[in-house]
């Protein structure tokens, strides 16, 4: 006789259960895009990210939601502890990397380039200085002053007390400064620079190449000990030019917006071979970043969605 109502109690509680899935999955999607940039900007690598991103998701489905107040504060700390594991790892591995390491460059959407300091934050010079943090240090910097979280909530990320988070905030803060570039350069400045950069590659004309590369201008190659590429930085103008005309003439140069900002993809035939960033200072080009290392190359062929 009881059969019915055990059987209406697991019902509810099917329910109940699925309800619950519901609201976890619903909470992890409209931030996932939040989530996805906070890792990324910790870690440097999209694939890195991800793989956080799924171990925040397989904690965040065991959570009970109900002891949850602040649904997004609570998926960032999860994201941030994740990362953080991931970064200490990923050190360890870098120091073993042939060649110069740059991190993996994603495909943006043009709206990223209308919030400037979310463009900064993933451009690829600000992501090498931030390579200089560390770890805890590099969560602190990103979550306060790429997303303004409030010293209480990255404390409780970080595992610190609020006060010790203001003194790394500090640290870190003043580390970036002496080391960011001087100048944020509009993406539509960097667009028309690029442009003149293409051509003057695509026509061999090195006079004009001369004339927009600073003196003391670095080219950073990344082909990670699998593909060809310079093991040390190339320093100065004469020595970034002798590399920059020696691009096969068969590869197509194709504008593109990575990491917030104008970039130029090389293919050659219908392969990705180098990912190309700059940056530009005074009107200069003061740094090249050229990705070749395939296994880093495999997503821009889709855009991916940043966000604060």
């Amino acid at each position: 006789m009881s059969e019915p109502t055990e059987r209406s109690t697991d019902t509810a509680d099917d329910h109940a259960r699925d309800s619950r899935t519901d609201t976890a999955t619903q909470a992890f999607v409209a931030h996932r895009n939040l989530l996805f940039t906070v890792a990324y900007e910790m870690l440097g690598s999209a694939a890195d990210a991800e793989d956080a991103l799924q171990e925040t998701w397989l904690r965040w489905a065991d959570v009970d939601l109900d002891t949850v107040r602040d649904h997004r504060a609570y998926l960032v700390r999860i994201t941030t502890r994740q990362a953080l594991s991931r970064l200490r790892t990923l050190r360890r591995r870098k120091e073993s990397y042939v060649g110069p390491w740059l991190p993996e460059p994603l495909l943006t959407a043009p709206d990223v380039a209308d919030d400037v300091e979310l463009a900064d934050s993933v451009s690829m010079a600000m992501l090498l200085v931030l390579e200089t943090l560390a770890p805890t240090e590099r969560a602190v910097f990103v979550l306060r002053e790429v997303f303004d979280l409030g010293y209480d909530e990255i404390a409780e990320a970080v595992d610190k007390s609020p006060a010790a988070v203001r003194q790394i905030a500090h640290r870190a803060r003043a580390h970036v400064a002496a080391r960011r570039p001087r100048e944020v350069i509009s993406p539509a400045e960097t667009r028309g620079a690029l442009a003149a950069f293409q051509q003057a590659i695509e026509t061999g004309d090195l006079k004009s190449l001369l004339d927009m590369i600073a003196p003391d201008v670095v080219l950073l190659t990344d082909g990670g000990g699998v593909v060809r590429a310079a093991l040390v930085p190339v320093v100065g103008a004469d020595a970034v030019a002798r590399v920059l005309g020696r691009i096969d003439a068969a590869m197509s140069l194709r504008p593109a917006q990575v990491n917030g900002y104008p970039a130029l993809v090389l293919r050659r035939g219908s392969d990705i071979d180098t990912v190309m960033a700059v940056h530009i200072d005074n009107g200069l080009i003061t740094g090249l970043y050229a990705v070749r290392n395939p296994e880093k190359l495999s997503r821009i062929d889709r855009e991916t969605a940043v966000s604060r």
